[in-house]
């Protein structure tokens, strides 16, 4: 299929068959909105589910839900206030607005637009040529600007208290640490899961649900203390992965690494050991899945991509009708961002960590003269004596002189060394408060849906005719099985295809019965939304002595076999789990030509 028709089918496909739609039709649609139908909810929910499997309930982590509207101040703090942008640039003619990088980037070889600065991708339109992809205008000489991405709001009516809807779920977690670490025990390392809605007020969505202003999030923090914790290895250290480090990509004859996280790690490939942990857990969960590994990729980003706080990151790649999108990132975020908050809110978002054994220090301490920094600097004294204290953990010489000086709110201040009362004391600690490291593991649920979607379509031919089905994973398609009786005018037949479609959904399986036309037609409505196996009643099933059988049909290769009811439900567990394979029931059944 040429580039540009698997999106086109699978767009089709997707409105169609109810896995997702534009929103608000009725009323001429909003771009960046979209909905999902009941096919595309439930592999959307199964993915989550999946996805909190894995990450959140084997890997012994916490979840929590926390909203999606906070106030301005976790964003102020955050930085997402004056550094979450995207590049605008804004057509003179039509007055459309379109993201500047994305124009270079599919109008040039440069694959790293977003790391130009806005004066860089205005130079870049000119010397291309650039027109306006809605009205064919000339965009040389437009300027450039940051465009914030945040949706804005106001909590509560009045004089109400600015706040934003979240760009991310990660938020939600570090606000809440200083609560969340109780839960812990104060013990590191422990991780804190959130699968929810983020909002980001996209300057051209595009690509379907690839793009959208209002996405699903599946994020991992994971809180280390980084002079203690080490990530065990052994799990993952085999797991093969096809790497695209920052090297290869700025090399002119760069290409791609194979290696092992094992060895990837050991050679310095990937920098930090708790990454590497995590990009062989979500290697395998993607496979798991469906998602296809040939079209799979853990591509590093270069540094001008980087934020500023993060030492090393890599995405999860996926190739979808040529392109590559990011499905998920994995970043080492250091200290950043419970020092920011720690520094704007007012909790601690520390963690003690006690020693092995008590340690005897010497402590440069002071104890300020209240009683003459009162009178001398009225209400800025407390924050003289802070400062004092830190400039004495800082750096104690500056009070071998007879005055020091301080910065006070950006005011250089004087105080008499003997007011200060500094002394070096020893004292014996327990332990000491650190502020954790982060390692953080974040998935788009959509675009992992968009994925699945898009490598599981697949045409064929059946009897002579065309066939388009989707060759979803049983962990996550929509529906598990698909239940026929072969006609629906005798009794017996539909009264077994009842009792089988009950006793599977009482099993906790997704089941669609379906009477309806030619078992061949109810076999291709059943293969176009993915689901893996049909069970048909038929006579030749009917024992009469309580030992009936049906036949279970495989969605991508159309074999049959012929089972014992008894038998159905376990068969299927274990075919939907992956503990058994398709070709396992065929040799321990009777074959069914088709």
């Amino acid at each position: 299929m040429s580039e540009g028709d698997e999106s086109a089918a699978l767009t089709e496909l997707a409105k169609r068959r109810g896995f997702f739609f534009g929103s608000s039709e009725a009323y001429g649609g909003v771009g960046g909105f979209y909905t999902y139908g009941p096919q595309g909810a439930a592999l959307k929910s199964n993915v989550e589910e999946a996805w909190r499997e894995r990450f959140a309930v084997q890997e012994g982590n916490l979840e929590i839900e926390a909203p999606t509207i906070m106030p301005e101040p976790v964003f102020e703090a955050s930085g997402h206030l004056d550094g979450f942008d995207d590049m605008l640039v804004e057509c003179a003619e039509c007055g459309e607005s379109h993201r500047a990088d994305h124009l270079i980037e599919d109008n040039s070889e440069l694959e790293d637009a977003e790391t130009l600065s806005p004066e860089e991708a205005a130079e870049k339109i000119a010397d291309l040529g650039l027109v306006c992809p809605t009205c064919g205008a000339d965009l040389a000489g437009r300027s450039v600007e940051d465009f914030n991405l945040m949706f804005e709001t106001n909590i509560g009516p009045g004089s109400s208290t600015p706040g934003y809807l979240r760009p991310e779920t990660a938020q939600g977690i570090f606000v809440e640490f200083p609560r969340i670490k109780e839960y812990a025990r104060n013990s590191l390392p422990f991780g804190v899961t959130q699968v929810g809605r983020a909002y980001r007020n996209e300057i051209s969505p595009r690509k379907s649900i690839v793009r959208t202003r209002e996405f699903t999030q599946a994020e991992l923090e994971h809180f280390i203390d980084p002079e203690r914790d080490e990530a065990d290895l052994s799990a993952v250290e085999d797991v093969s992965v096809l790497l695209y480090p920052a090297t290869e990509q700025e090399a002119d004859d760069g290409d791609y690494v194979e290696t092992t996280i094992g060895e990837a790690v050991e050679d310095g490939i990937i920098g930090n050991a708790w990454l590497g942990y995590f990009l062989g857990i979500a290697q395998e969960w993607y496979e798991t899945v469906g998602v296809d590994m040939d079209r799979f990729r853990f591509r590093q980003h270069l540094a001008g991509e980087r934020a500023h706080y993060s030492s090393d990151c890599w995405d999860a790649e996926s190739e979808v009708d040529g392109d590559w999108i990011e499905i998920a990132g994995f970043s080492y975020r250091s200290d950043y961002d419970l020092s920011k908050h720690g520094e704007y809110g007012d909790d601690d978002f520390t963690v003690f960590q006690q020693y092995d054994e008590p340690k005897t220090v010497e402590r440069a301490v002071v104890d300020p003269d209240m009683a003459t920094l009162g009178p001398e600097f009225g209400a800025q004294a407390a924050d003289v004596a802070e400062a004092l204290e830190t400039l004495a953990e800082r750096d104690p010489d500056a009070f071998d002189a007879d005055e020091v000086n301080l910065d006070v709110d950006g005011e250089q201040i004087t105080v008499d060394a003997d007011v200060a009362n500094f002394s070096v004391e020893t004292q014996t600690e327990a332990g000491e408060h650190i502020t954790p490291h982060v390692v953080e593991p974040s998935f788009g649920i959509d675009r992992t849906v968009y994925t699945l979607l898009a490598h599981a379509y697949e045409t064929d031919e059946v009897d002579g005719e065309a066939r388009s089905y989707l060759s979803l994973s049983p962990a996550v398609a929509p529906t598990n099985v698909g239940v026929f009786p072969l006609v629906s005018n005798v009794d017996e037949l539909v009264d077994l295809a009842d009792d089988v479609a009950a006793e599977l959904r009482a099993a906790g399986f997704a089941v669609v019965y379906d009477d309806s036309g030619s078992i061949g037609r109810r076999y291709r409505r059943q293969d176009e939304v993915g689901t893996p196996f049909c069970i048909t009643i038929d006579r030749d099933g009917l024992e009469g002595d309580g030992a009936d059988t049906v036949t279970i049909r495989e969605r991508d290769s159309g074999k049959q076999v012929r089972l014992s009811v008894d038998d159905l439900v376990g068969t299927l567990v274990g075919l939907r789990a992956g503990t058994a394979s398709f070709d396992d029931v065929l040799d321990d059944n009777e074959v069914v030509e088709a």
